[in-house]
């Protein structure tokens, strides 16, 4: 396993990101793409180390449909606080309450800001603590006019801006009323604690708390069509190319 192209094979130096695997453990080798590779271990270092989570607290995902933001939400659960997601369609909203146990969730479609900060706060009515953001925008302002004193904000993405002028957070005035931390996360400082982060999510797994979703397309000459599902919102869980020869 390690951080490569979109190609066949790779020839890599070990170290880094570059690690062997025993497929002999799990069901599928792509579960190493998803719940026990940078997927699930984004959700648990980025909740846990950088979110600091305590039990009776709330917290706000977006892309919470998403392969790491469906994650966020369980870990929540997990660590005893209040998950609210934030998804795209009524489908996406069903799945985050039935299938990854959220408390709450919240239709983003065609809702503009003030409409997206009345629904987060009826959702989350004792405010929010933590904000997990990945797609940032007028989702992210809405989520800043809900927060509690002392929050914390990871901001793990903002893909809503990647191929757009970016907006900026214009509320993020409310991080100073409201005496909040706002950090940014990447998962490679981690690196060294993989194996600590996999094994509690293997345990979890094992014991039926995590749910992890896997949407496997194939044929490395539909990469590019595969990758822009991405900012579509097309897929169902980690999205996943495979290579592999038929």
């Amino acid at each position: 396993m390690g951080l490569n192209k979109v190609e066949e094979y790779s020839l890599v130096l070990p170290g880094g990101f570059t690690s062997p695997i025993d497929v002999d453990i799990v069901p599928s080798p792509s579960i190493f793409l998803s719940a026990l590779g940078a997927v699930g271990l984004t959700a648990y270092f980025g909740l846990q180390d950088a979110g600091q989570p305590k039990a009776g607290e709330t917290v706000l995902v977006s892309g919470a449909a998403g392969a790491v933001g469906s994650m966020v939400g369980q870990i929540a659960k997990i660590k005893g606080c209040r998950a609210v997601g934030i998804a795209g369609g009524a489908e996406k909203c069903r799945r985050l309450i039935e299938d990854y146990g959220f408390d709450a969730a919240v239709d983003y479609r065609g809702k503009d800001i003030d409409t997206l900060t009345k629904e987060i706060g009826e959702a989350a009515p004792d405010g929010v603590d933590i904000i997990f953001e990945n797609v940032g925008g007028d989702i992210l302002d809405a989520g800043l006019m809900n927060l509690n004193e002392y929050s914390r904000v990871i901001l793990c993405g903002l893909i809503s801006e990647y191929n757009t002028e970016p907006k900026g957070a214009r509320n993020l005035w409310q991080t100073i009323v409201k005496q909040t931390t706002v950090k940014g996360f990447l998962i490679r400082d981690y690196a060294p604690r993989f194996s600590e982060g996999g094994a509690e999510v293997a345990g979890w797994i094992a014991d039926g708390k995590v749910r992890f979703d896997e949407h496997i397309d194939s044929g490395i000459e539909n990469s590019f069509e595969v990758f822009m599902k991405l900012f579509s919102g097309q897929n169902t869980g980690k999205l996943i190319l495979d290579v592999s020869p038929d």
